[in-house]
């Protein structure tokens, strides 16, 4: 008969005797399948791990070369936020001038051949003829020669040196914008005798976030958005004033400037302020300047109690800070 098992036997140290252990023949073979198959995991075991570390010193790799470009990135990214930031100021400096003085974009163009022409065989007229031809008449649609080309620069720097002047809004009122009368702007005139010019501060305190590109104030860390305006910090309750002349054209919760106001001043100029705790007016009310239209609050996507204000000019927001001339302190002792 066929044996279905081994015999071990133990042996013990201290009397020497021999001890007799029966093992099963399928134990046997249950042992020898398990030792291969351990052998065989311990193989892959030590496959997979090296898979991993070269994996891993190819991901590091690919990491240090994405550091590289994300820096590269970074900084072509820079610079071309520079050019828009230029290309931006240039088109706001167009817009306010458009916007506050009715000049059109056609008035700075280029002479075409044909008015090129026909200016140079126009040099028989006279003098007085060829200087009226040279002015500055707002609605205008006539093309200039190389020399009113050249002048209307000069007129254009002038216009936006004395830009919301009480003087620039008369003679532009009675169409009386010449070279004559451009020469006697005062570019530092008072902006605050003219009350459609939002020259106003609309609450006092200071400004703790500028007109221009900034971090997000909530998200924070990356890039946010551009600050259409400036931020001016002040207790709650505290009374916002309109900064100039208008009507009311909304007086609701806006977009991410919780309960705002906007005050439409009449060509092409509106003011906005956000954030507000209460309104003090309702859409379509006519407001004087330093009327009293909220109060601070921090509604809307705010981190803390103020006043966002902006100005914008067809549309296109400018920067407001260069405009705030006026405390409503001064102009309270104007009125007295």
């Amino acid at each position: 008969m066929k044996k279905n098992f081994y015999i071990v036997f133990v042996s013990r140290d201290a009397d020497g005797s021999l001890k007799r252990v029966p093992v099963p023949l399928k134990f046997a073979y249950i042992f020898v399948a398990a030792a291969v198959i351990g052998m065989f995991t311990i193989a892959g075991m030590a496959g997979s791990y090296s898979r991993m570390l070269i994996k891993t010193a190819r991901f590091n790799q690919m990491r240090q070369e994405q550091n590289s470009l994300r820096s590269d990135y970074a900084k072509l990214e820079a610079a071309a936020h520079e050019k828009d930031v230029q290309a931006a100021s240039l088109g706001a400096l167009a817009s306010e001038v458009s916007a506050l003085y009715g000049l059109t974009v056609n008035k700075l163009a280029m002479p075409s051949r044909h008015s090129m022409a026909s200016s140079k065989s126009s040099k028989g007229k006279s003098a007085g003829t060829v200087a009226a031809s040279a002015e500055l008449v707002p609605g205008s649609t006539g093309t200039f020669s190389e020399a009113s080309y050249a002048k209307s620069l000069d007129d254009f720097y002038a216009l936006r040196a004395s830009a919301l002047s009480g003087s620039a809004a008369r003679m532009i009122a009675g169409n009386s914008i010449s070279a004559t009368s451009l020469g006697s702007f005062n570019p530092l005139g008072d902006l605050s005798i003219s009350t459609s010019a939002p020259s106003l501060w609309p609450v006092m305190g200071p400004i703790t976030s500028s007109f221009g590109q900034r971090e997000d104030p909530i998200l924070g860390g990356g890039e946010g958005e551009f600050h259409k305006g400036v931020d001016i910090s002040a207790p709650k309750g505290t009374p916002i004033h309109a900064t100039a002349d208008g009507t009311v054209e909304m007086a609701a919760v806006g977009n991410g400037y919780g309960r705002e106001v906007v005050i439409d001043h009449g060509n092409g100029i509106k003011t906005v302020y956000g954030h507000m705790s209460s309104f003090a007016v309702m859409r379509g009310a006519h407001v004087s300047r330093g009327q009293v239209i909220g109060y601070v609050g921090m509604t809307g996507r705010s981190t803390g109690y103020h006043c966002h204000y902006e100005v914008r000019i067809r549309g296109t927001a400018v920067n407001p800070h260069k405009y705030l001339r006026t405390t409503i302190a001064s102009l309270n002792d104007a009125r007295s």
